[in-house]
């Protein structure tokens, strides 16, 4: 969800970026605009061309936006991926002159650290159909000018905003007349218009199918391609940074896909650009199919989703075998296994008719069960084991349940008298509703006892699509009847089932081990993920100390349901102890108690921050910037740098370049940089120069730096 947000985030921020950002100060061009020619910006050369000379009246000619980097550097397509943004145009147009979208050729996928951007490296162009009324009329030269104010961000190990006035004059022809466009084949703009996406061909298919979190998108071209990729026209439908598996078809080609991290709600549909070559790609939109299965890779000779999911649906059946045994359940069972016994043989038809009737009533509460939780599911409310144990405040709640109902187990307390004493008066009723309204008894006693096959079948099946889901608990409910089931058809096995004794109880017991052992993974989950990197910080220690404390306090809600079971007093004592229990790691994990306080930047404050005898460390930053996001992640919250930049001793501030701001701007080129990441500590001795860190940090630059610096 974190990811999710902030990629949202980084959406809206550069959309409301400035017009002005960044290159009015830094990024100057290297001659003035306003006539044709190549403009030089750090890091890379831009120029509007056209390819031809003229536009003819009521014609269309193609110009480009041309940009050559330097090595290593980026600029992006309409969809930057992790972070970043396209170039944006705004253009100034005569009377009767329009121009069309901006164009993207089909990108690459440019690995960065832990992510992906989606752009383009070495040179590029972004061409835009420029159209002239036949009421257009040219200037004294005979000319239509056309101006554009371009935006763009580029990109390496730092990003940095450029923006440039460009003029182009064009030639205004007759209507009618043939104009040149030889550009259109030739140099990068030819090249571009080359690598535009095409027109699918007839006969071309697409289907795109889910299963959980997995994703599969399937072409079928009539030929096997050399390769084949998906690029996402929007943000949030796919991991961007997850590689992407390709299976080659003899007719096609099926690629393997993930869903985007901590994304709401089933995907709809799949819209983007399918690249088989640089001169192959197609804009296509596929819905998308969930289903209970998908296609392995071909290279593994068979499909592992699908052995999972038949996996699951075993387990359900067993785990709801296995419930029949429970002490809760159990003599449920028996007692209405001793009754066949008193049948007569022209009974044996209706005997057959209470079982059906019973087994109606388990798959009729499970049912229930399930379409609730699909409405939830598609209300938002994600109830899986999928993602969402990268939520701290699932993991603990989860933890905190699995605790409760694993106490019950080990016999801390009775949690299914409550339930049997609530249900049992509608279990008493004759005939055929009597053994239905019995399966549902049955059902809802039995759902403290989650097993170990049970809750591993649930937790898969709740993470699956609907489908999956249903055929999951179907069976756990086929699992639970099965038995009672069996013996409305043969009577005489009756014989063969065990006496109730203290044999049930020791059973019970012994199925809460795997949901401790179930509960201390997740206390260790939970700590990880206040973690950076691969170093479990003071903050992760911390919160999970508050979620055994929470378990603390489950442990003696259980006790005193246990001490003075089925009591109005106990079981509002226990309720507040539990909610108390839920709300301390929930809260603690929706704060950050143990963040860096930093501060906003100025030159005055970090002048005055020297004169009391402080260094200062400013962390130079933009939302838009995806060095400055890992670096912060990994480096400035560790643990060992947050206790430096809250020791007292140095003042961490943050100047914040999202938007354009001529203080920032100022800032960054009176220690020479340009760009941000930039991170400078201004040493507290105010003759001393400011120390300018690499653009990569490290926690050995940091603390090293941090050092030197504090003892000028």
């Amino acid at each position: 969800m974190e990811q999710m947000l902030r990629k949202t985030t980084f959406r809206v921020l550069l959309l409301l970026l400035l017009a002005q950002a960044a290159a009015c100060a830094q990024g100057a061009p290297a001659r003035e605009a306003g006539g044709p020619g190549p403009i030089k910006a750090p890091h890379l050369t831009l120029e509007m061309v056209s390819a031809g000379p003229a536009i003819a009246k009521g014609g269309q000619q193609t110009v480009g936006f041309v940009f050559s980097m330097e090595e290593g550097w980026h600029v992006y397509w309409r969809n930057a991926g992790y972070a970043g943004f396209p170039p944006r145009v705004r253009w100034s147009l005569a009377d009767s002159i329009s121009a069309g979208p901006l164009q993207f050729p089909a990108p690459d996928r440019l690995p960065l650290e832990s992510t992906v951007d989606y752009g383009y490296e070495d040179s590029t162009a972004y061409p835009v159909t420029i159209s002239a009324g036949t009421a257009a009329k040219p200037d004294a030269a005979g000319n239509v000018l056309l101006k554009a104010s371009l935006n763009w961000l580029v990109c390496k190990e730092t990003c940095i905003p450029g923006k440039a006035d460009l003029q182009l004059p064009l030639q205004l022809a007759p209507a009618g007349t043939s104009v040149d466009h030889a550009g259109e084949q030739v140099g990068a703009l030819g090249a571009a218009l080359s690598h535009m996406p095409k027109a699918v061909p007839a006969g071309y298919s697409f289907a795109a199918q889910s299963h959980g979190d997995d994703l599969i998108l399937t072409a079928r071209l009539g030929t096997s391609p050399k390769d084949a990729e998906f690029y996402p026209s929007e943000g949030d439908q796919i991991a961007d940074s997850n590689e992407q598996p390709v299976d080659l078809l003899p007719d096609g080609a099926r690629i393997h896909l993930q869903r985007a991290p901590g994304a709401k709600g089933p995907l709809k549909q799949l819209v983007g650009l399918l690249k088989l070559s640089p001169e192959q790609s197609y804009n296509i939109t596929v819905p998308v199919e969930a289903v209970a299965a998908l296609p392995g890779r071909a290279s593994q000779g068979g499909s592992a989703s699908t052995v999972t999911a038949t996996g699951a649906i075993a387990l359900a059946f067993v785990g709801g075998m296995l419930l029949n045994l429970m002490p809760c359940v159990f003599p449920v069972l028996f007692l209405k296994a001793l009754s066949l016994l008193q049948t007569s043989s022209e009974e044996r038809s209706r005997v057959r008719k209470h079982g059906l009737a019973y087994t109606l009533g388990i798959l009729v509460s499970f049912w229930t069960v399930v379409a609730v939780l699909l409405a939830l599911r598609a209300g938002g409310r994600q109830l899986g084991w999928g993602f969402q144990l990268q939520s701290p405040g699932f993991v603990a709640v989860l933890a905190l349940f699995l605790f409760f109902f694993a106490l019950s187990l080990a016999g801390v307390f009775d949690f299914g008298l409550s339930l049997t004493s609530a249900g049992g008066g509608l279990a008493q009723k004759g005939g055929y509703a009597g053994s239905f309204f019995t399966g549902v008894l049955a059902t809802v006693v039995a759902t403290p006892c989650v097993g170990p096959f049970m809750g591993a079948a649930i937790g898969f099946a709740l993470a699956q699509p609907a489908v999956t889901t249903l055929l999951v608990f179907t069976s756990l409910a086929l699992g639970l009847a099965a038995p009672y089931l069996v013996l409305s058809l043969q009577p005489s096995w009756v014989k063969l089932l065990p006496r109730p004794g203290a044999w049930m109880e020791v059973l019970k017991q012994v199925t809460a081990l795997p949901l401790f052992a179930t509960v201390i993974w997740l206390v260790y989950v939970y700590g990880r993920l206040f973690s950076t990197g691969a170093q479990t910080g003071t903050d992760g220690a911390a919160r999970m100390a508050w979620l055994l404390a929470s378990l603390l306090l489950i442990a003696i809600a259980a006790w005193v349901l246990g001490r003075w079971p089925v009591r109005l007093g106990s079981s509002v004592t226990a309720f507040l102890l539990a909610a108390l229990a839920v709300a301390l790691p929930v809260l603690a994990a929706g704060s950050d108690t143990g963040a860096v306080a930093w501060q906003p930047f100025s030159a005055e404050a970090v002048k005055q921050a020297r004169s009391s005898g402080k260094a200062v460390f400013v962390d130079y930053t933009a939302a838009w910037c995806l060095s400055c996001q890992v670096n912060e992640r990994v480096v400035l919250k560790s643990g060992d740098v947050k206790r430096e930049l809250q020791s007292g001793k140095v003042v961490p501030m943050r100047a914040d370049w999202t938007q354009y701001d001529d203080r920032i701007t100022a800032a960054l080129q009176a220690v020479g940089r340009s760009g941000v990441p930039t991170y400078v500590i201004y040493p507290a001795n105010a003759s001393a120069a400011p120390d300018v860190l690499p653009e990569v940090l490290s926690k050995g630059v940091v603390l090293d730096a941090l050092k030197r610096d504090l003892q000028n």
